[in-house]
């Protein structure tokens, strides 16, 4: 009986040793623009030079109040690096005190809210006719009463009784409003009419003295200098809850002997409380 040789026990230490399976090959990257299919480690399309992998979208921005409400990121320090001590912190509570001072300033503003509308609405706005109801004066000629200085009309006037070199000075006329009014002009048309002969054959106005009354009993008082030319003339008067107005003549133009003072129209312009 024959003993095998070593030949026929072959040593396992002289066999191969298997080869571990490698990795899976990598699926060819898409274009997604033209749909060609690339190599993975390809940055650009091998046909539209598209880029493959545009990375991750942008961060969205955040809106205004919650960045303000997140504060500001710090920064971590560098490796290696000591942190800088911050000297000053910004208090969390600064944003809410800010909400309540403007909160007090709104509270405290609106009263005075209508006003500043008002006064803006003057401003932009075109004043509007505000005819008194009552009037009165401190002497008159015969045929020349109070109201014709209001009632619209240039060719009749108010005169008062006495005629001379003084006629006119010191006296006035006086109106009443059915209800408080803003003023905000004052129309004057002086002497008896926008006719230059007929202007010119009575006394007019120089300065007058506009006394505004108020409902609460406040005075407002404008001097005005009116020239000496037939016509319109426009003065700035302003006066708020106005119920009552006194035009004072305190020099005239043309005095004589035979003269009387004359005022063809007087207007108000303004807001109608």
């Amino acid at each position: 009986m024959s003993v095998p040789g070593p030949e026929a026990f072959p040593d396992a230490s002289t066999a191969p040793a298997p080869v571990p399976p490698g990795p899976p090959a990598a699926a060819p990257v898409r274009c997604p623009n033209c749909r060609t299919e690339n190599a993975p480690d390809r940055t650009l399309c091998i046909r539209c030079a598209l880029l493959l992998d545009p990375g991750p979208p942008p961060e969205a921005r955040l809106p205004w109040w919650r960045r303000i409400l997140r504060g500001r990121r710090r920064q971590a320090p560098v490796a290696g690096s000591r942190p800088r001590r911050r000297l000053w912190r910004r208090p969390r509570l600064a944003l809410p005190i800010v909400l309540i001072v403007v909160a007090c300033g709104v509270w405290f503003a609106l009263p005075h809210l209508s006003g500043w509308l008002g006064l803006a609405k003057d401003e932009t706005g075109t004043p509007e006719a505000v005819p008194p109801a009552r009037f009165r004066a401190s002497s008159r000629a015969p045929g020349h009463p109070a109201g014709a200085a209001f009632d619209g009309f240039n060719n009749r006037y108010w005169a008062p009784a006495a005629a001379g070199p003084e006629s006119g000075v010191g006296q006035y006329v006086e109106c009443d409003f059915e209800q408080p009014v803003r003023v905000l002009k004052l129309v004057v048309f002086a002497g008896t009419s926008t006719k230059m002969d007929e202007f010119l054959t009575q006394a007019r106005p120089a300065r007058i003295t506009v006394l505004l009354t108020s409902a609460d009993g406040g005075e407002t008082s404008k001097e005005i200098r009116v020239k000496d030319q037939p016509g319109q003339q426009t003065f700035d008067l302003r006066g708020s809850e106005v119920v009552r107005a006194r035009l004072t003549t305190t020099s005239t133009h043309g005095a004589g002997p035979d003269r009387r003072m004359a005022v063809a129209e007087v207007e108000f312009f303004g807001r109608r409380s």
